[in-house]
């Protein structure tokens, strides 16, 4: 079992200069809402054990160069559970966080809502959930840090709701409890690990590189705000529903970027099939390699929040030209997995949220298509794909880097504003699979290939790209 640190501690692990935040104090009659015989004695005895009087700790701290809302669960108070006292400290660090235009980070480590305080403390998550969702309109980011444990509505909450969920190692992650899940549950499906290989947690981080993580994650995800300094601090612009509108909601211009330069073979193809060739070939530079080359620095998101990854789509934000924040999508030459899809859309939806231009990188022959992928969605996650790109609410650059295999590609493509360099090649569908189709022997995939017209100047030609970016070296 992971190491189980108070919240005080995971504070001191996460930032410094911590200031906590008023604390907001409603009365409630003894033994509380539901006069629980004991309750009053459960939380003196909590008190007595943790120094806290309630199972958050709310405030401010500076991680990295970003000062952030903290707020951090005391499971040695009653286990982390939420009760009506806990909400409306959440609450409080929240309106703090919109109305100084701050991003909130979640220590997690909750046992879930408070049986003392009966359904009113389970509707304390609907508060939360509100919260969240006003945070999230505001354009503020929310990252969490799930600790041992975290499970029941703080999970499903303020854990599964962040734009980027990390999660220390061999933490319990789960909305079930251990004392209340099925008898034969394997416990192995409870950890920050299985949660990240079903997709559901972005890393998992050991607790000496918490900090370090943080600091980049928050450098990159409030990026535009630094370019708003001339306000005064805490002033509030904008109001949706009376709260604090993003500059993505209210219309804010955010310019595209420009595609990367070419990394491979400089030289046009000179017919269709060696425009398959070349973007075939192992010596072509892929997606990690353009991705090094155009960012300083990066950090990923991964999983689709639906019981699924795609190693072959690599999603995140990174540092680009001129140290300007920038999401990207980058296909990795495999077929590519529903899960795959629904990152990218996701990771699409976050920077339209944030107020960040995209980058999408396609190299694949075409999307997943056994019969797994039919099972988890293929087709559902390709459409929700293409409705990410076409209702982008930030500007989407596309370069083809490799293979740009039907459908599976043109999900991930920004309408009038791909380009493609020159070892690359777009096509309706595969030389090969058009011959079969045609019913023409292998011996005429060449010229099926040139009839394509797939090359990036027949692209070009055709107006389907934008133009051909020139090679890095020149």
């Amino acid at each position: 079992m992971t190491e189980r640190f108070s919240a005080r501690e995971a504070i001191a692990l996460a930032g410094d200069d911590f200031r906590e935040l008023p604390v907001p104090m409603r009365e409630f009659k003894p033994d509380g809402p539901l006069s629980w015989q004991g309750y009053d004695d459960a939380r003196r005895r909590a008190l007595t054990r943790t120094g806290e009087d309630e199972s958050v700790v709310c405030g401010t701290a500076v991680i990295g160069s970003t000062r952030a809302v903290l707020i951090a669960f005391e499971f040695g108070f009653l286990g982390g559970s939420l009760g009506a006292r806990t909400g409306d400290r959440v609450e409080a660090a929240y309106t703090h966080a919109r109305a100084h235009r701050l991003p909130v980070v979640s220590l997690v480590a909750t046992g879930g809502s408070r049986m003392q305080e009966g359904m009113l403390a389970l509707t304390q998550l609907q508060r939360v959930a509100r919260q969240s969702a006003l945070a999230r309109e505001a354009g503020l980011p929310q990252i969490a840090v799930l600790r041992d444990p975290t499970t029941g509505g703080g999970w499903a909450t303020l854990g599964a709701g962040a734009d980027v969920t990390l999660a220390l190692p061999g933490a319990q992650v789960g909305f079930a409890g251990s004392r209340v899940r099925p008898s034969d549950a394997d416990p192995a499906a409870y950890t920050a690990e299985a949660q990240m290989t079903a997709g559901a947690v972005d890393a998992v981080v050991r607790e000496e590189e918490l900090r370090e993580t943080l600091a980049l994650w928050l450098t990159l995800l409030t990026a535009p705000a630094a370019e708003a300094e001339g306000e005064a601090e805490g002033e509030v612009e904008g109001e949706v529903g009376g709260e604090v509108e993003s500059e993505a909601a209210s219309g804010g211009e955010v310019e595209p970027v420009s595609p990367p330069a070419a990394l491979g073979t400089p030289g046009l193809p000179a017919t269709g099939w060696d425009a398959v060739r070349h973007a075939r070939s192992p010596e072509r530079p892929g997606a990690a390699a353009y991705l090094d080359a155009y960012f300083s620095r990066r950090a990923a998101i991964g999983g689709d929040r639906c019981g699924g990854s795609d190693d072959g789509m690599l999603c995140g934000f990174g540092s680009g030209p001129a140290g300007r924040t920038v999401a990207y999508a980058a296909q990795c030459g495999t077929a590519t997995r529903p899960a795959g899809y629904r990152t990218a859309a996701r990771l699409i939806r976050l920077a339209g949220r944030l107020g960040f231009p995209v980058l999408t990188l396609v190299d694949t022959p075409g999307a997943a298509n056994d019969a797994q992928a039919e099972r988890q969605g293929a087709g559902s996650a390709i459409a929700d794909l293409f409705a990410a790109v076409a209702t982008a609410r930030t500007p989407v650059t596309t370069l083809v880097i490799g293979e740009g295999g039907s459908g599976g590609a043109l999900a991930l493509a920004a309408p009038g504003n791909t380009w493609a360099t020159p070892d690359s090649y777009f096509s309706v569908i595969a030389p090969e699979l058009a011959a079969a189709i045609l019913k023409r022997p292998a011996s005429e995939v060449r010229d099926t290939a040139d009839q394509l017209r797939i090359r990036p100047q027949d692209l070009v030609e055709l107006g389907v790209i934008r133009g051909i970016v020139e090679h890095a070296g020149r």
